[in-house]
């Protein structure tokens, strides 16, 4: 019976209830517009308005919006459309908010590539049918008639063409034949005019219902994208972005020691260090932060992550190699107006987290984001006279103001304040009996925190296709922190800017991003600890990019790009890196990518755990110009994926297979193989990641998602006394997640990980208890 009753408690602890299952409902129409800034435009109204995602593409016109038919409905997401200035459908905009509009926005007048017509003097073209395959043929007979004539038009010849002088200027033009829906056309361009009519069965909109998916995984990009919704959120129950990814095979979590309780994450068989984190791609979590930033960033906080594997673009910078995470944060434009979350729990800890946003009109918003945690009560349920958890008093706020002008600038500025202040160790030295360290071991880490930034761009008017932006980013960074009788402390000041172009050649099927980029970094630290010392560096890296893509908009497409960087202390080095994708089917991708990155090894912030141990320290570098003696670590990455989409009756299995291979040039080596001490030295032979996973989801049943993968590692690098496998690194990796939705919009989920064997460093000459 004892048993029994565990092994409720523990599937009691795996399921979390979730009331927020939404019934998704996707809608395409038309919408009219001519440029970015329209773009921008559709897209905003359509969110601020209970669309859960909004997509409208400037070549077809047509937005794709999904819609939670328990919030709202289309009908009032395309009224507001209407009434922000674009036709779409029976919804039709008043002249007086249209005249209203920025001049480039104007559709109806004239298109931008013909100022000097405002209706073509004469119109031709070709109309065309579809088939159940997609393909098209000639429409013969075809009736083609000017609206609001007196019935002035012709009909296609043999070849679906037509031809018919308009001195009249007639506006627009009605096309029909018997079994296809009539298409009426705005006549604002010349030249000839492809026209293909839709089955008459069909509707003006396609309407798809499904339940939407929490893990998203894109079959027409370039780059392998993993879109973490906020309902896959959900299922963590994450309180920061260290705890996003339990639900995700992608990414490994686990702790970095028993002392700090702090999390790092794990991807491609590398540590966290090796995968560049973002925030609404600028830089965030680097450098002093790159175990403990993860902390920064609170879960309720979090609109969405996009999760890259293998390096990412080069306009985001050279450092990636396992690959990248960007993480979005709740807009001030769209979203809740207020939301406020709380937490407390028997063991004393109390946590408050909220959201609220303001617009002062459709050109200006403002958001907080605002979370604070306490813990100011020890426990000690094993009774090993040591806190099970740190105490924690955190507080963090972010305030943001976006732009969005008549004359198309758009951007961003925000500022965000963090401290942090932990505290474990011996369980009587935190009831007050004594502060002395002889008898009392304690770690305490404090951490105080600034981070600003200014995003701001624009699309050109008079040509949509191009564009330019800013990105600029300023971080202050402060830590204080003890282990016993060992000190460390360190003091970050970064600076980040960059600056990006963008065109859209003739040939939508070409594109170029080209740009400027300087990283500033000024770190100091301090180590009290035996073997160390002082470590001050600066290090100064300016840089040009640029990125060429080249996408036919069916199968084929490809990213290739290259970065030209200089450090101060490195010298000049070349990233190259090439995403490849070739689609055999629409629901049939395979993926390439390689690679190169480059990184400095911030040694102590990135193996805190180590001051909480006796082990002496070396580093041993041979270089005293570079950053503690040691070379950059570099490395190339090369990856494959198969993405493949299954239909079985109404549902479809998506299943993907990965490859993937990290080898270094270089690497600051960690070696904890001596018991007595811990040693950081350059790479002396190999060292590669193997990684190599397959990932299945599939609805089993109505309301039962299921998402099964397994994940084989082989990483080894070559220490001074032979190859060897990473330590802590499982070899063998399985995960089953299921997900079950009732009628009533209860949700219950439940995830299930397996790790294999790892090896732990070498323990033999420690004495036998």
């Amino acid at each position: 019976m004892r048993n029994i009753l565990g092994i409720l408690v523990i599937l009691f602890c795996c399921i979390t209830l979730n009331a927020q299952e939404q019934l998704i409902v996707e809608y395409a129409f038309r919408v009219e517009g001519v440029c970015g800034m329209c773009k921008d435009r559709i897209e905003n109204t359509a969110l601020e308005n209970g669309a859960e995602t909004a997509s409208w593409d400037l070549d077809s016109r047509i937005l794709t919006i999904e819609v939670d038919e328990m919030k709202t409905s289309v009908s009032s997401v395309r009224h507001a459309l209407a009434m922000a200035g674009h036709d779409n459908g029976d919804f039709i905009t008043p002249d007086e908010i249209y005249r209203n509009l920025h001049e480039c926005c104007k559709y109806r007048e004239m298109d931008t590539h013909y100022p000097d017509k405002l209706v073509p003097s004469m119109v031709e073209g070709n109309v065309y049918g579809m088939d159940n395959d997609g393909k098209t043929f000639p429409l013969i007979g075809a009736n083609i008639l000017f609206l609001g004539s007196d019935g002035q038009g012709t009909t296609t010849n043999f070849d679906g063409y037509f031809k018919l002088d308009n001195d009249k200027g007639f506006e627009k033009m009605v096309v029909s034949f018997i079994g296809y829906n009539t298409d009426t056309l705005l006549l604002n361009q010349a030249g000839m005019m492809e026209i293909t009519l839709s089955d008459g069965h069909q509707i003006d909109e396609v309407v798809i219902k499904y339940k939407k998916k929490t893990t998203e995984v894109s079959f027409v990009k370039a780059i392998n994208v993993e879109k973490i919704t906020r309902e896959e959120l959900c299922k963590a129950a994450c309180c920061n972005l260290s705890e996003s990814f339990e639900t995700n095979p992608s990414v490994d979590v686990s702790f970095t020691d028993a002392i700090t309780g702090s999390r790092q994450i794990q991807m491609l068989g590398l540590a966290g260090p090796y995968v560049q984190i973002t925030r609404e791609l600028m830089p965030d979590v680097r450098g002093m932060s790159s175990i403990y930033g993860l902390a920064f960033t609170p879960g309720p906080w979090i609109e969405g992550i996009q999760l890259i594997k293998g390096p990412g673009s080069v306009t985001n910078g050279f450092e990636s190699i396992a690959g990248q995470i960007n993480v979005e944060l709740k807009k001030p434009e769209e979203g809740e107006l207020l939301h406020v979350n709380g937490y407390f729990n028997e063991g004393s800890r109390m946590e408050l987290n909220a959201n609220a946003r303001h617009e002062f009109s459709d050109k200006l918003a403002t958001g907080v984001l605002f979370h604070g945690k306490q813990m100011n009560h020890g426990n000690d349920r094993n009774e090993d006279g040591f806190l099970d958890m740190p105490l924690e008093k955190d507080l963090i706020l972010v305030n943001r103001w976006k732009w969005n002008l008549d004359n198309g600038w758009i951007g961003q500025f925000g500022v965000k304040g963090t401290t942090i202040d932990h505290k474990g160790g011996s369980h009587e030295h935190f009831e007050g009996t004594s502060e002395d360290h002889e008898n009392h071991w304690r770690m305490e880490l404090k951490t105080k925190r600034i981070d600003t930034w200014l995003k701001t761009g624009v699309v050109f008017p008079e040509n949509p296709n191009r564009s330019i932006g800013f990105q600029l980013n300023a971080v202050y960074h402060d830590t204080e922190s003890e282990f016993g009788f060992n000190k460390y402390n360190n003091t970050q000041k970064s600076f980040f800017g960059n600056f990006l172009f963008q065109e859209i050649f003739n040939n939508p099927d070409f594109s170029i991003k080209s740009g400027l980029s300087y990283q500033y970094d000024r770190i100091e630290e301090f180590v009290a600890k035996s073997g160390a010392g002082v470590f001050n560096r600066t290090e100064s890296v300016p840089g040009v990019f640029s990125e060429f893509t080249y996408d036919d908009g069916e199968k084929l497409s490809i990213i290739s790009g290259l970065r030209m960087d200089k450090h101060n202390n490195y010298g000049f080095f070349v990233t190259p890196r090439l995403h490849f994708k070739y689609n055999f089917a629409e629901k049939s991708v395979i993926r390439f990518n390689a690679g190169r990155g480059l990184r400095t090894a911030n040694i102590f912030a990135e193996n805190i755990g180590l001051f909480s141990t006796g082990r002496y320290i070396r580093v041993e570098g041979d270089d005293n110009e570079n950053p503690y003696g040691l070379d950059a670590e570099v490395a190339w990455n090369f990856g494959i994926n198969w993405t493949q989409a299954i239909s079985i009756g109404q549902k479809e299995i998506v299943m993907g297979i990965d490859l993937y291979r990290s080898e270094f040039v270089n690497q600051v080596v960690v070696d904890y193989e001596n018991v007595r001490e811990v040693r950081f030295y350059n790479l002396e032979g190999k060292s590669y990641s193997n990684s190599f996973q397959i990932k299945m989801d599939y609805e089993l049943i109505p309301g039962l998602d299921t998402r099964i993968a397994y994940r084989l590692f082989d990483v080894k690098t070559d220490y001074r006394d032979g190859l060897k496998s990473k330590p802590l690194v499982p070899r063998h990796r399985a995960f089953i997640n299921m997900m079950y939705t009732t009628r009533n919009n209860w949700a219950f989920d439940m995830t299930w990980n397996w790790r294999g064997s790892q090896r732990i460093p070498d323990t033999s000459a420690n004495p036998k208890a």
